[in-house]
């Protein structure tokens, strides 16, 4: 069977680009040619433009645009010279459609042939930004002759712009399935009066942890770390981390600046992105994707809120597997940071989830009728 998605898969954000290559790896592990869309409108270009606002409500305002972009410019700078392993990362393992589009209009005029489309994951319907009011990631260009479904589409957010409501609603009615990653997504989705929602696991949940071992190589073997992700600069995430490496004599990696860090690991691209976590002894982090294969490795860890308002991502990840306590905030209680995680409890809800989800889409490849074969699928979850 051939297939189309059309996710952010070339952002220079790592767990961007390995979740496109999760999905594209494990439909084509099944037997089918997968092929991602090469899409790439302006506003996903600009990713090294160092005055570039992506959030519109920082640039409507002086001195938050001012705030905004002195607090990106040490992670752009940074990510300049990441941009030749991330290209590597697309190249070597990304299988892209060999014509490139750059808007909605050009897709509907020149669609690649699919006998599926399916758009997701990550966040593509996050109305905050420019993907989320597009409607190619709602498979607007799709003949309507063609099976179209969404794979853990995230909103990231636990509500949409009242403005976005009705025209999120008729995009993503036009689907024949709806896979979203978060639970608070089927509340936004029941608010829409969109009953057919289907929660599933993103997919670097797809491929098991020796896959993704398979992808790793070793870091140090002398050296034991704590593994540091912080977008945000965060106090709390600072404190924690040097809390942490005093009581269990670590060392504090970091990706971004740090005046607190042992080792600043710089020019870090995919790969090395699952590898740092692979071989860290703890992960702190406020990233989803660091969440995620810090449980796909069974790695002892804490996730902190960021600043922006996108954190159900991570809560609601851990409420589904009965985690939660390692979502911290400032009045943490540091004898549960440092508990160990019960990973065979964890094991056996994952993996109830990630058979879920891969029905989820072996309904989506059927020949069976999107209403009967999503209506099925709810039955199995309630079940």
């Amino acid at each position: 069977m051939k297939i189309c998605t059309i996710t952010c898969h070339d952002v220079y954000n790592s767990g961007a680009s390995l979740q496109a290559y999760a999905l594209m790896k494990y439909l084509q592990d099944k037997g089918n040619d997968v092929e991602i869309i090469n899409y790439k409108p302006n506003y996903l270009s600009n990713h090294y433009k160092l005055n570039i606002v992506a959030n519109p409500k920082y640039e409507r305002n002086v001195v938050l645009k001012t705030l905004y972009l002195a607090l990106k410019l040490p992670g752009r700078v940074l990510a300049l010279k990441n941009k030749k392993k991330y290209d590597e990362f697309r190249e070597k393992y990304l299988k892209i459609t060999e014509k490139k589009y750059t808007s909605n209009e050009e897709l509907k005029n020149d669609p690649p042939y699919a006998d599926v489309y399916i758009c997701g994951s990550d966040q593509i319907w996050n109305t905050k930004f420019n993907n989320g009011k597009d409607p190619a990631f709602y498979l607007d260009f799709v003949p309507e002759n063609k099976i179209k479904a969404s794979y853990a589409a995230s909103f990231a957010t636990d509500s949409i712009d009242e403005k976005m409501r009705d025209i999120v609603r008729e995009r993503i009615s036009r689907l024949d399935y709806v896979g979203v990653r978060e639970i608070s997504a089927l509340n936004i989705l029941d608010d829409l009066n969109i009953k057919q929602g289907v929660q599933v696991l993103d997919p670097v949940f797809l491929l098991d942890k020796y896959q993704w071992e398979k992808l790793t190589y070793e870091v140090s073997k002398n050296e034991k770390y704590i593994f540091v992700y912080d977008f945000d600069g965060n106090d709390l995430i600072r404190d924690i981390a040097i809390e942490i490496a005093r009581k269990k004599n670590l060392k504090i990696y970091t990706v971004f600046k740090s005046n607190y860090a042992d080792k600043i690991v710089k020019g870090m691209g995919p790969i090395d992105f699952i590898t740092y976590i692979k071989n860290a002894e703890f992960i702190i982090s406020n990233s989803f994707h660091g969440t995620a294969f810090s449980i796909i490795f069974e790695k002892q860890f804490v996730v902190i809120n960021r600043k922006e308002n996108i954190n159900t991502r991570m809560r609601d990840l851990l409420s589904i597997l009965e985690i939660s306590d390692r979502f911290i905030n400032k009045d943490y209680d540091f004898k549960n940071i440092i508990n160990s995680i019960n990973y065979e409890k964890v094991d056996k809800k994952l993996s109830k989830k990630i058979d879920l989800s891969k029905n989820y889409l072996r309904n989506v490849l059927s020949s069976k009728s999107g209403v009967e074969s999503i209506n099925e699928e709810k039955d199995i979850i309630c079940n």
